[in-house]
């Protein structure tokens, strides 16, 4: 849900109010001192649950009340001005089930926010890329692998990222997770491979065209025999965009380029669903 509430309106009821500045700094805080001390499972442990539970509402608001933008907008600045995502994103196998979904809420929330908020995100995704790094990876967990798997989606609304997870290895890595025996975990690795060739279409193009090299990847999705039922089903419901973005290259002056391209065109081509 994105912050379009009026100002004004009360973001949550507590008997002592903070604002969202505070709300952050106080989670970071407890994120900081748990980089070299355990926090106590009662109190301390309690707390930063109750504080990214209390950022959740910020965002999203409760039953009674919407989202202020005022405070949403507060929040991002302070969320992005150090390197809270970070100690989130770091933290998250240290949660509980509902705060890891908490965080979770809260990660895609700043992924969605309006301008001039969205720039900040983008300006910290940009200088920290490596955090992809660890959302990919994230599959490797099933405990964690779909709350990873949704901040990963969530982050690719921004170009940026697009580009980086575009990046061959990046992009090995993402499709070894589609096969990843889990229905679930591969699914989802899937879902954020659709929304990489969906959402930025020029970024696609741009980096197909600067690393065509690795059209043998897009090859591995069509051409493999042994393709996960998710994986057909995305290639049959985008065909027609994919054979779009695959006509559109012509290079003319690389045989083998040509004939990879017209393989995977033909294969897409008469792909079904399987049963």
């Amino acid at each position: 849900m994105l912050c379009f509430s009026s100002l004004g309106k009360t973001v949550m009821n507590t008997k002592k109010l903070r604002t969202p500045a505070e709300v952050v700094q106080k989670t970071r805080s407890l994120l900081l001192y748990s980089k070299i001390n355990s926090l106590d499972v009662g109190s301390q442990m309690g707390e930063l649950n109750s504080l990214i539970r209390e950022l959740k509402l910020i965002l999203y608001g409760d039953d009674d009340s919407e989202p202020s933008a005022e405070a949403c907008a507060q929040l991002t600045v302070e969320f992005f001005k150090e390197d809270t995502l970070r100690l989130l994103i770091i933290f998250l196998p240290k949660l509980n089930l509902e705060a890891r979904k908490d965080a979770t809420q809260v990660v895609a929330s700043l992924q969605r926010q309006p301008l001039p908020s969205r720039f900040e995100v983008s300006r910290y995704l940009e200088a920290n890329l490596d955090l992809l790094d660890i959302l990919i990876s994230g599959y490797e967990d099933p405990q964690l692998a779909l709350h990873y798997g949704r901040m990963l989606k969530e982050c690719l609304r921004h170009q940026i990222v697009a580009s980086y997870l575009l990046e061959p290895i990046q992009l090995e890595k993402l499709f070894g997770y589609i096969q990843h025996p889990s229905f679930d975990i591969a699914a989802d690795a899937a879902d954020a491979f659709k929304d990489l060739l969906t959402r930025h279409k020029s970024t696609v193009s741009e980096s197909l065209s600067k690393n065509y090299s690795w059209v043998d990847i897009p090859y591995l999705f069509v051409a493999n025999e042994n393709k996960p039922p998710e994986i057909v089903s995305i290639l049959v419901t985008n065909r027609s965009k994919i054979l779009r973005l695959l006509s559109a290259f012509a290079y003319t002056d690389d045989e083998v380029f040509e004939t990879d391209k017209i393989q995977v065109i033909n294969k897409l081509a008469v792909l079904e669903l399987q049963d």
